[in-house]
């Protein structure tokens, strides 16, 4: 059997590769590993969870919130959020480590579970492999399972998102106000926040493909299908647009003229 965990976390076609009962090992063992081995004290280890829109989001976030307060730790539930405003809200409120569902820009059918550690970064592979080590039977039982009043509890914390969108429009220094921003959310997580953070900012926003529909995420939309947004910049007579992936870690974006600006160029502009 080849290593569980790939470049970017676990992924796999959700309820075939990816199941509820491994989501439910992965979340027992990340929680031992990055909190449990840790020595914090049962009850108080934080775990927070954010996922994108895919259908099979809810159903593997409930069985990895299963295995993560099975383990005594309490999981707190970002709700849809981008996968950098994981990594952010993680040393934001201080929790132990952090979790992304998502599969980024692949297809609706697949899905991923992806750790990062105190500090929001994701995990080096020695970490992951210590993780994988805990599924196997005879190791399980190294693992803590409290009992009755003593498990992990669950706590919501959709309402920190405004932290993260907060956060981002400290990061501009300019004002986008008398701009026209159209801007393609893949049908993904920036749904619930790109929108609001070019607003603040003072843009006019055209939303394109921004409805919480999992459905439909990355199909025929977003940074790895530009040409709608080309199309939707030109035609309102917009400065500018940005397209995203499924989860919110890539951006592509299109000038006045409907020409893409790829990565290297939009870091160059920024530098």
């Amino acid at each position: 059997m080849g290593r569980l965990f790939g470049t970017d976390g676990v992924r796999g076609v959700a309820n075939q590769d990816l199941t509820p009962e491994l989501a439910f090992q992965l979340g027992r063992a990340g929680a031992h590993v990055l909190v449990g081995k840790k020595g914090v004290a049962t009850g108080s280890g934080r775990i927070l969870i954010g996922r994108d829109t895919r259908v099979s989001g809810e159903m593997l976030e409930a069985a990895l919130v299963a295995g993560i307060t099975s383990t005594g730790v309490q999981a707190e539930l970002l709700g849809v959020t981008p996968t950098p405003g994981v990594a952010y809200l993680i040393r934001k409120l201080n929790a132990d480590a952090g979790v992304m569902i998502s599969a980024s820009h692949n297809p609706g059918a697949d899905n991923g579970i992806k750790f990062f550690d105190a500090q929001g970064y994701k995990l080096i592979d020695e970490v992951e492999d210590e993780i994988e080590s805990f599924l196997a039977p005879d190791r399980s039982r190294e693992m803590g399972r409290p009992v009755g009043i003593e498990v992990g509890r669950v706590l919501h914390r959709e309402a920190a998102r405004q932290e993260y969108i907060d956060y981002l429009v400290t990061t501009i220094g300019s004002s986008f106000t008398g701009a026209t921003v159209v801007l393609d959310c893949a049908y993904g997580a920036t749904y619930a926040t790109a929108p609001q953070v070019f607003a603040a900012l003072g843009a006019t926003v055209i939303p394109i493909h921004a409805e919480n529909d999992g459905a439909q995420i990355n199909v025929q939309c977003g940074s790895t299908h530009p040409a709608m947004l080309q199309e939707e910049v030109v035609r309102r007579g917009a400065q500018i647009g940005f397209a995203y992936d499924g989860d919110g870690d890539r951006v592509i974006a299109v000038d006045e003229k409907g020409e893409l600006v790829d990565g290297d160029q939009i870091i160059g502009i920024c530098g």
